[in-house]
């Protein structure tokens, strides 16, 4: 056999107990009369040693050839280490080798196979099978399979019954580009990667399963960020017979039991907040609520003077961060400067500081007295201290800047502590939102999102003012899961489809399968969507998914460690029958 032991689970009862270790060459330290390597594997570090009274002269030439990542397999016994580590769970011991072979030598890495590592990201992950050996990028990922163990094990006892759905599927519009598949047995016509099983799991309620879920990958076809990849995985589920309360108690239990079993958080009843109380008092639909500084309104308290930019906007807001008033101007000018970026788009901030002694001194006291000054600090809740930061422009703008300026002023602060935990359901969605070139609405989930009842009949007269039966589940400023109450009667989903404009023949041809089943007795069914990924991530103390994910792609979408995508061969592209633009026969 190659090992009787781990590398990790030696301890001083073992000591005396002769043993096989094998694994990878993390040190090699040579004293001359004395040789110690670190063996490691998954589970730890183990110290082996040779020396010259008690090793033989081959076996210590041997030690003196290991290099970094050599893979060995040693046999001795276990002994009192002399100099002990409490830093490493097998510090009390090390290995007296007898024995010593080199299953496979190796190459000295491109960079150290360490926790603090001196490889930049764009060679980690190039070399990311070296990187996942980096107890960091090992963790996650056994972090990742617990959770995803607890999701199955969770689901499971509450009755869901996984069902896999396929991956060469139809393309349909789910918002996203589809990545296409040609079909070389059906030559001009095209598979898509699922961007969700979402049309399977409704069918999946009208076959009768009840309870459904999957964790699955998706695929989307869009510009990446730290926290999205082109192929991602979900938790997906569907429940029949059930209404959005059902679904909110569901799916809060899981998370409730994911905190308790990976983190050992309690947590009482989720609150909830509408869509519009959120971009009202966040200016986001997904708001961190681990800490305060909501949004005020001023208009009333400020557009009253002869403040020109405050008279002409829509919206004039205030956030009051704590403790702001020590910021010096230059400190501030620099996070108006911020503000200015094109990534953001503010034109400019006005400020007041809440002063010690109770006065206020703004960057407009041409403008406004102390009275008026004191009405934007009931307004934005400020205390004594505090620096009151106002924007103003048109209302969803300047909404989207000062959540941005919320965010930033948090981090700064250190108020984004990733170990506190606040999940938070936003519901009441609109049904539809409007782009506002073209003027034509589409869903804001999905198109098979149910109205909130009694609703339907706006969609002729006030479309914008429909409420979706659907719900995001967030979690310290992220959105982990989204989901709705379905359609599931087929006049109601053509009703929904004309809206979106769809042509009858158009929705026909897309999902001519569904409105079929709907036919045949499908049952009132909704269901949720949890990012795992992301998810991991947040429960791991960290919104960046990449180090979360084996062999993630790069903010390009290329896999620089296969390199892929990739030309693919002339005689591949011939058999399904494509021609690529320049692309010699």
């Amino acid at each position: 056999m190659y090992r009787s032991h781990t590398c990790g689970e030696l301890r001083t009862p073992d000591i005396g107990t002769r043993v096989i270790l094998s694994g990878w060459v993390q040190k090699v330290r040579d004293k001359g009369f004395v040789v110690w390597v670190d063996l490691r594997d998954r589970y730890g570090i183990t110290q082996l040693v040779f020396d010259e009274q008690r090793t033989t002269a081959t076996l210590l030439a041997e030690a003196r050839k290991l290099g970094r990542e050599f893979v060995i397999q040693v046999h001795g016994e276990v002994i009192e280490r002399t100099s002990k580590n409490p830093q490493l769970s097998t510090g009390d011991i090390e290995i007296l080798v007898s024995e010593i072979k080199i299953l496979n030598p190796a190459l000295l890495p491109p960079f150290t196979i360490e926790d603090d590592t001196d490889g930049g990201t764009d060679l980690r992950m190039k070399y990311r099978y070296l990187d996942i050996r980096r107890n960091p990028i090992k963790n996650n990922l056994i972090f990742r399979s617990k959770v995803a163990m607890e999701v199955r094990k969770y689901l499971s006892e509450q009755g869901f019954i996984e069902v896999e759905t396929p991956y060469l599927i139809k393309s349909t519009p789910e918002g996203a580009r589809d990545f296409v598949v040609p079909s070389r047995m059906n030559q001009g016509q095209f598979y898509a990667l699922p961007q969700s099983p979402q049309t399977f799991k409704q069918l999946l309620m009208v076959g009768g399963l009840d309870k459904y879920f999957q964790i699955v990958k998706c695929f989307r076809d869009e510009d990446l960020r730290a926290d999205r990849q082109p192929e991602f995985t979900q938790i997906d589920c569907e429940m029949a017979f059930v209404e959005q309360e059902d679904v909110l108690n569901a799916f809060e239990g899981l998370t409730r039991h994911l905190l308790k079993e990976i983190r050992g958080i309690e947590v009482e009843k989720f609150p909830r907040m509408t869509y519009d109380e959120a971009m009202k008092t966040y200016g986001n639909d997904k708001p961190d609520i681990r800490f305060e500084m909501r949004f005020g309104e001023l208009n009333d308290v400020s557009q009253h003077r002869d403040f020109q930019i405050f008279n002409a906007a829509e919206l004039v807001v205030g956030i009051a961060v704590p403790g702001g008033a020590s910021l010096t101007r230059k400190e501030i000018d620099h996070l108006t400067d911020w503000l200015r970026r094109p990534q953001i788009g503010a034109k400019g901030m006005v400020y007041v500081r809440c002063n010690e002694d109770g006065s206020y001194k703004s960057s407009v006291d041409k403008f406004y007295d102390q009275e008026d000054l004191k009405k934007w600090a009931e307004a934005t809740n400020a205390q004594t201290g505090d620096l009151i930061c106002v924007l103003s422009g048109d209302t969803m703008s300047t909404r989207t800047q000062l959540s941005a300026l919320r965010m930033e002023m948090a981090e700064r602060l250190g108020l984004r502590n990733p170990l506190v935990f606040a999940p938070l359901w936003v519901i009441d969605f609109p049904l539809l939102e409007k782009d506002e070139e073209t003027g034509d609405y589409h869903a804001m989930h999905h198109p098979f999102t149910s109205p909130k009842p009694g609703q339907l009949e706006l969609l002729d007269t006030d479309p914008d003012a429909v409420r979706a039966n659907a719900y995001d589940l967030v979690l310290n400023g992220n959105e982990i899961g989204g989901g709705s109450i379905r359609i599931h009667d087929k006049k109601m989903q053509s009703t929904m489809f004309r809206h979106l404009g769809f042509t009858e023949e158009e929705a026909r041809a897309q999902f001519g399968f569904l409105m079929d089943a709907f036919q045949y007795g499908a049952p009132p069914h909704g269901g949720i969507a949890f990012g795992l990924d992301r998810l991991v991530a947040i429960l791991g103390g960290q919104e960046t998914i990449r180090d979360f994910i084996a062999f993630p792609k790069n903010n390009s979408g290329r896999d620089v460690m296969i390199d892929a995508p990739a030309p693919i061969d002339k005689a591949q592209l011939k058999e399904l029958n494509l021609r690529l633009e320049n692309n010699e026969g």
